[in-house]
């Protein structure tokens, strides 16, 4: 006979089970239909079909208005695999011109989910991209005939200008890492990758767009869901305009075919960038379209690197630039006075010292040492610096006060030019040579190479360039940039934001009278364009050792409210005089004139036609065809 108290037991248990069951099978209706996606992605696309609208990418003009980049409507298929019944297949590649390896490859891509995280087979997936006018108006014609295939339209890339490759950058199809850091990007997405297409990125894309359609129970497309008012549009992204001229940034890069080299031009009253001109460079059209892979691989692959924008990644020892920028810290410094005299006997210490230099006359001041880029007399100065004891406790102190003013000076860090992959170049600083020299008791000849621009000292052509601006505006310098303007948007304030040296303005006063000198009774006799403009200038030679010296020029004009600061890096070009003035030279007619006078049409057909190459690579590139 059952226990009473033991059927009861049971009931509960009974009941117990029932209840869980229930819990449990609520539950998972409460999964499947509130929080699972893919039974939401199901429902969904009985009822509505989902098309993102693209923005079109914002466009890129010139100073003068003249447009860069701009877009062109191009198509990508769209696949929903759960629709895809009685499909053929074969006709379907035969119509996309593509064979059945490349649809399995194609398929088999959309649906990796770790390629394509959000892969579902009740929503529309990115099967191809870029179909042109022609392909597209052949699939559009047999749509009918593949069900679960949809179009849809975006835009891209095109070029007005073989120009400026390295300086607009290029866009390409987004990562998965991309993607994961900013949930705008899905699988197919396009996305800035260099230049300023990736640090305008947020300027340029816009915002997309959704367009809901009703569907019937076949899944044909019945119409707009609530009359279009759930719908999205696009918001185009936002225009850009330069400080660069496209007719002076072509003319540079034409005389810079076959050599390897820089050259950039900046407003010193705003920071703009005029010109900006990375040798060897490409054309910007090559890195567009269905043939951007293969391209992309030529232009990797060659040893001339010209993906690398050398006008801020490339690092260089400044050579004599450099001194105008030491005569400015020891004037300040109160090391020397204009009227202190040095002393130069072929070199220093005298008598076949090393650094050597040059005949002219001696004794001489910080002025006449400018024109003349005596080596000896910035050693000098260095040396009284760093020995300098009523100033300094020892020399590391001193030596730190010296870097600290190169910093100041834009020297040794960024300089925050709103382009990416920017170098900071080298400016040591005490702790650096007493870790090299295991010792903190090192002095002044140990290091005495850096006087002149050399030893460990590397600069950016930029940032000599920054320094021609600085001299120009005597004392102060604006950060270096080559979008001028945003439509419906503002610059970085960092952009426009004076930057004080720190160093009195007469020695700036000074500096400006040396560089003047060096041009008319100097080093850099090559760049006086008197009656037209007063030009400023300082060469450069810059020991390499992998080859011949690089040439270098760093000026501005006109001496008086200056327009333009110029630097020129030419590798393995030997003296500044030789390459880098000539060009400067041009540069400077380009810019004042509009046109090269025909008193300098031989030396603009000399320059165009040398060739001047790094032995260390292979000569047979053509880069000037890049």
């Amino acid at each position: 006979m059952n226990n009473p108290k033991n059927l009861a037991n049971r009931q509960y248990i009974i009941a117990a089970i029932v209840v869980i069951i229930g819990v449990i099978y609520i539950g998972q209706l409460f999964n499947l239909q509130i929080l699972s996606p893919q039974y939401r992605d199901y429902a969904d696309s009985n009822a509505f079909l989902r098309r993102t609208l693209y923005p079109a990418r914002g466009a890129i003009y010139d100073r003068n208005g003249e447009l860069l980049v701009y877009n062109r409507p191009t198509y990508d298929v769209m696949m929903v695999v759960r629709e895809m019944t009685k499909f053929d297949t074969l006709d379907f590649c035969k119509t996309l011109n593509i064979d059945i390896d490349r649809f399995h490859m194609l398929d088999s891509e959309m649906k990796d989910r770790r390629r394509n995280p959000g892969y579902s087979s009740y929503t529309p997936q990115l099967f191809m991209t870029q179909l042109d006018v022609e392909e597209y108006g052949l699939l559009q014609e047999k749509l009918y005939k593949f069900p679960g295939i949809y179009i849809q339209s975006r835009t891209e890339r095109q070029y007005n200008f073989p120009n400026m490759g390295l300086i607009l950058g290029y866009v390409a199809e987004v990562d998965k890492n991309k993607m994961a850091a900013d949930p705008y990007y899905v699988r197919g997405d396009y996305v800035g990758k260099s230049g300023i297409e990736l640090s305008h990125e947020s300027d340029l894309r816009g915002e997309k767009g959704v367009e809901i359609l009703l569907r019937d129970a076949h899944g044909r497309v019945q119409g707009r869901y609530d009359d279009g008012n759930q719908d999205k549009g696009p918001s185009s992204g936002k225009d850009l305009t330069l400080g660069i001229d496209i007719e002076l940034q072509a003319y540079g890069e034409l005389l810079m075919q076959n050599k390897v080299g820089s050259i950039v031009m900046i407003e010193p009253s705003t920071g703009e960038i005029l010109a900006m001109i990375s040798a060897p460079t490409y054309d910007p059209a090559l890195l567009t379209g269905k043939d951007f892979g293969s391209n992309y691989q030529t232009l990797e692959n060659n040893p001339y690197k010209p993906l690398i924008n050398r006008s801020i990644a490339g690092t260089y020892p400044p050579g004599s630039t450099f001194k105008a920028a030491q005569g400015l810290v020891f004037l300040e410094e109160e090391i020397i006075t204009p009227q202190t005299l040095f002393s130069c006997y072929g070199g220093y210490p005298p008598l076949g010292g090393r650094p050597r230099c040059h005949g002219h006359y001696s004794p001489l001041s910080i002025q006449y040492a400018l024109a003349t880029s005596c080596n000896s007399f910035f050693s000098y100065g260095l040396n009284y610096m760093l020995n300098n004891r009523t100033k300094y406790a020892n020399t590391r102190d001193a030596f730190d006060v010296w870097r600290d003013h190169m910093v100041n000076m834009g020297f040794g860090y960024r300089l925050g030019i709103d382009l990416p992959s920017e170098k900071r170049g080298f400016i040591p600083n005490s702790k650096f040579y007493s870790t090299v020299f295991n010792t903190e008791r090192w002095h002044a000849h140990n290091i005495i190479s850096i006087s002149i621009g050399q030893g460990e000292i590397l600069t950016t052509p930029l940032q000599i360039a920054n320094l021609g601006a600085t001299i120009a505006n005597r004392g102060y310098f604006y950060t270096p940039h080559v979008v001028s303007e945003i439509k419906n948007g503002s610059l970085d304030p960092d952009l426009t934001t004076r930057r004080e040296t720190g160093i009195d303005r007469s020695y700036f006063e000074l500096t400006v009278a040396g560089m003047a000198d060096a041009v008319t009774i100097g080093t850099c006799r090559g760049i006086n364009l008197e009656p037209l403009v007063q030009v400023c200038g300082k060469t450069g030679t810059s020991e390499n050792p992998h080859g011949d010296d690089h040439s270098m020029f760093m000026g501005f004009a006109p001496k008086d409210n200056p327009q333009v600061a110029i630097a020129v890096v030419v590798e393995n070009g030997r003296f500044g005089a030789t390459n880098a003035v000539p060009i400067a030279r041009l540069m400077l007619q380009k810019f004042f004139r509009g046109e090269i006078p025909e008193s300098d049409k031989w030396l603009e057909q000399t320059i165009m036609t040398r060739e001047i190459l790094p032995y260390v690579y292979t000569r047979n590139i053509p880069t000037g065809s890049l």
